[in-house]
């Protein structure tokens, strides 16, 4: 019986088709969950009321890993290098508070490891990190027809120019953490 040690992440980095799709393919990763998180407006939020920009939510995914594979710091380095964390509410042509860059942290110690990997990896950019840093307080799972939406739909438009290239790059930088 192999012994996991499972710990969830929480993070947004633009459309959460795209991280989805990304955090799939690592090593260590159990499961990747569409979601919203972040907002200030009561009950389970609909991806048409995301999208209006009103309820505060960002949509960000949840993983569940396996620390004794892959730590949250190794996590972050992916994600904070596979989406541009320099641009404010913004993630290509998806423009809105709720493509914002942020890390959902679950204690005090995913917090530093935030703060750490944020300072280590500026250093990298021209432009400052704006990455959001906060607690997190409730994850509300998407609608079904968003989870696995890479998997299920790589013909699409979107997911051809926009998510493909994504991965290219995680290939080329992380192929030592792919499955």
């Amino acid at each position: 019986m192999v012994n996991k040690n499972l710990q969830l992440a929480t993070i947004g980095g633009g459309c959460f088709w795209c991280t989805e799709a990304i955090f799939q393919e690592i090593k260590g990763v159990e499961k990747v969950v569409s979601g919203y998180s972040g907002g200030t407006v009561p009950g389970h939020p609909t991806y048409r009321e995301i999208c209006s920009g009103l309820t505060g939510h960002a949509e960000v995914i949840q993983i569940t890993f396996d620390a004794n594979i892959i730590s949250f710091e190794e996590i972050l380095v992916i994600f904070m290098t596979t989406h541009d964390p320099t641009t404010l509410n913004k993630q290509g042509a998806d423009v809105g508070t709720q493509y914002r860059s942020v890390i959902f942290y679950h204690d005090n110690e995913q917090k530093a490891t935030a703060e750490k990997v944020i300072k280590e990896v500026s250093k990298y950019y021209d432009a400052a990190i704006v990455t959001e840093v906060s607690p997190l307080e409730v994850f509300y799972k998407a609608e079904d027809s968003h989870q696995n939406y890479y998997r299920n739909n790589k013909e699409q438009g979107y997911c051809s120019f926009v998510i493909t290239p994504k991965l290219s790059k995680l290939r080329k930088l992380f192929a030592d953490r792919l499955k």
